[in-house]
């Protein structure tokens, strides 16, 4: 069954919702998450991974893998770590074949070459290839976690496309897409008044541009 909010959030641009985020006083840019590449585009639900330092005797990095729906975004909270992988090409190689739709890590991947030939979505902060084994392990799955300071919970929608990663909170998701889509229909009105030799300045006081990212008041 589609999903209509994933569907709207799909045709949504990161910089639009970004935008109306912002309107609604609601933080939701991932912090320095960034696309393996800009061809990258994903939208989806989330499932949460979080991980914490490896213990003596270390526990796993996970085989989560299978009980991951298809369509899910899978998002890993690593803490930021930048000294340890927490996904690589066998995890890509299952994940794109049961088409979920992109993993987001606060942290780092590896075999980022894999990810690019069969075009599956990678957000992080960077990439090299130390694993993560007996270095990092897994806390819990299905909770809350941070991303780039951003809090995500199991079930928020996340969208990633070139300019990175934007999670919208479930309980704010209808008002925030309607805000969202209201600025899209605003903005192509611009470009289309601009296009039609109208000047900028007065396309955009015509469609209310200024107003598009005002904060509501409380």
């Amino acid at each position: 069954m589609t999903d209509p909010n994933v569907a709207r959030a799909a045709r949504l641009d990161t910089a639009t919702l970004s935008d109306a985020l912002d309107k609604h006083g609601l933080n939701g840019q991932c912090y320095r998450i960034q696309p393996r590449s800009t061809d990258s585009r994903m939208t989806g639900r989330a499932w949460t991974l979080l991980y914490g330092p490896a213990g003596v005797p270390a526990g796993t990095v996970g085989d989560y893998i299978d009980d991951v729906a298809p369509g899910s975004v899978i998002v890993l909270d690593n803490g930021g770590r930048d000294n340890a992988t927490v996904w690589g090409d066998i995890l890509t190689e299952v994940a794109h074949a049961k088409g979920i739709a992109g993993t987001v890590i606060d942290g780092i991947n590896r075999d980022v070459a894999l990810s690019l030939q069969l075009g599956y979505p990678i957000y992080s902060r960077g990439h090299w290839m130390r694993t993560g084994k007996d270095r990092v392990q897994v806390e819990a799955t299905g909770v809350p976690v941070n991303i780039g300071d951003v809090r995500v919970c199991p079930g928020d929608l996340v969208r990633g496309d070139a300019d990175g990663v934007v999670v919208i909170p479930k309980a704010h998701e209808d008002q925030v897409l309607a805000t969202a889509e209201a600025i899209q229909h605003a903005e192509d009105a611009i470009r289309a008044s601009v296009r039609a030799g109208r000047g900028l300045r007065e396309a955009r006081v015509q469609h209310g541009y200024h107003q598009l990212q005002t904060r509501e008041a409380k």
